[in-house]
C-alpha cells in the first residue's frame, strides 16, 4: 500500500491529482489523506481526514508515503522506518504563504529514507526508487531515537 497524504491545515490538490494519474500503474492500493481540496480522486481511497493512531496505523502497513513537505509527516516516517517522497508545496503557484516547505525538502535531500519529488513529473521514478528502498533504516543512537521521538510525540499532541 501507498499513503498520499497532504497535512491536516491545507488541501493539495496538484499532489493529489498527480499521484490519481499515476495509482493505476501502481498495482497496489492507494489511500490518500486530502485535506481541504477540491480535487476527487477516482483511482484511489480518499479521505479527507485520518486521525492520529490510524494514520500511524496506516504509516506502518504502507511500503512507501507520499507527502507534503511536513516535518510531522517526515517524523512519522522516519519513526515507522517508511520510506518518503516529499513533494512540497510551491508558494509560487498559490499553494503556500511562502516556500518554505521547498526549503524542508532541501535540507532533508539525501537523507536516508527520504527522496525528493519537485513536481509531478518527478513523481513516477521516485515511486519506483522508494518502493525499491524497502524500509529505510537508518541507524541511530538511543539518543537521537529518543529525541526523535520526543519531537515527534510533541508535534503531534503538543505535550511534552
Amino acid at each position: 500500500m501507498i499513503l498520499v497524504t497532504v497535512g491536516m491545515q491545507l488541501g493539495f490538490d496538484r499532489l493529489i491529482e498527480a499521484m490519481d494519474r499515476i495509482a493505476p500503474s501502481l498495482e497496489m492500493d492507494v489511500i490518500a489523506q486530502t485535506g481541504h481540496g477540491t480535487y476527487q480522486p477516482k483511482n484511489m481511497t480518499a479521505r479527507e481526514k485520518i486521525g492520529p493512531s490510524e494514520f500511524e496505523e496506516l504509516t506502518q502497513k504502507s511500503r512507501l508515503i507520499v507527502a507534503h513537505a511536513g516535518i510531522g509527516t517526515v517524523l512519522t516516517a522516519q519513526r515507522f522506518e517508511t520510506p518518503i517522497i516529499l513533494f512540497p508545496r510551491r508558494f509560487a503557484r498559490g499553494e503556500h504563504r511562502n516556500d518554505h516547505q521547498a526549503a524542508t525538502a532541501k535540507n532533508l535531500e539525501g537523507r536516508s529514507g527520504i527522496l525528493i519529488a519537485m513536481d509531478e513529473g518527478d513523481l513516477p521514478g521516485k515511486i519506483t526508487e522508494g518502493l525499491a528502498m524497502g524500509n529505510a533504516e537508518a541507524p541511530l543512537s538511543p539518543t537521537a531515537r529518543q529525541l526523535r521521538e520526543a519531537i515527534g510525540t510533541f508535534i503531534e499532541t503538543g505535550k511534552i
